[in-house]
């Protein structure tokens, strides 16, 4: 029994580093409210237990913390599911890009490579 609990303390340790360096959860009320205000905004939009979000939000936080003046921001769809109706949410992950009038001028479903986000930031955000 001791072994058990010694085991699942280290998976739970091991499933917490994981996260940490993962794009952090936000509501979506707190950043629809600034969508077009003057600034274009990068939306992440899936689960926090699917596969591919968590590989987008691993990706999506390396480049938070290199440009921490980009406004990326994870909705988590599975607890919000609303606004996956809202936002015509069809499969996740899903990327949605406003630009600084609050305009959708991007949707992707799926995956992105490092390169394909780096060129999306440069055609869209600065």
């Amino acid at each position: 029994m001791r072994l058990f609990f010694i085991t699942f303390l280290i998976l739970l340790s091991l499933d917490a580093i994981a996260n940490e360096h993962m794009l952090k959860e936000t509501q979506y009320k707190y950043v629809e409210q600034s969508i077009g205000k003057g600034k274009p905004y990068f939306l992440e939009l899936g689960s926090d237990s699917c596969y591919s979000c968590k590989v987008m939000g691993e990706l999506l936080y390396k480049v938070s913390q290199k440009h921490p003046e980009y406004n990326i921001y994870f909705i988590n769809v599975k607890k919000e599911r609303d606004v996956a109706l809202q936002l015509e949410i069809r499969m996740i992950p899903t990327q949605i890009i406003y630009d600084k009038n609050g305009k959708e001028v991007y949707r992707h479903i799926g995956l992105l490579r490092e390169a394909e986000l780096a060129d999306l930031f440069k055609k869209y955000l600065f």
